[in-house]
């Protein structure tokens, strides 16, 4: 069950919080990265975001989660992250199914590391195609993705 998350509620922002962190130690290892910027973010940052939480909800657990922003018909994915006792299980991918079909957008965009195989592949798989590739300052080279909706 996919659900909207309180990130405001203190609580519900620690959840969001030890998702994050389970996640994204799991991602810097995969991509090789030590100092792994989304691993800075704090429950704090969390629970003052202006961005939309939707949870994946098993077994009454957060599994995963994904942060969207949405302006005008523009959805920016701003994270997406299993807990990694989820992994191999599709909820990534009904989470992007979600977000993709729950609201109306011209064009939605997501970043993520060249490096993150996985990820690339997973959103491919729900016709994001490669738009953007840079290296920002922590020197993690990104790609953005981007996909359409057929008018």
């Amino acid at each position: 069950m996919i659900i909207k998350l309180d990130n405001s509620n203190e609580e519900m922002a620690n959840q969001i919080f030890t998702v994050f962190q389970r996640s994204y130690k799991i991602e810097a290892q995969l991509i090789g990265s030590v100092n792994f910027p989304p691993l800075l973010r704090n429950v704090k940052d969390i629970t003052n975001s202006r961005t939309q939480f939707y949870g994946f909800i098993e077994n009454e657990r957060i599994a995963a989660i994904i942060e969207v922003a949405i302006e005008a018909q523009h959805l920016n994915i701003n994270s997406l992250t299993v807990d990694p006792h989820y992994f191999r299980k599709g909820i990534a991918g009904k989470l992007i199914s979600f977000a993709l079909n729950k609201v109306k957008f011209s064009v939605a965009v997501v970043e993520t590391a060249v490096k993150n195989l996985p990820a690339i592949n997973l959103y491919k798989k729900y016709g994001f195609v490669e738009c953007n590739r840079w290296t920002p300052s922590h020197g993690i080279e990104k790609v953005a993705m981007s996909v359409e909706t057929v008018q």
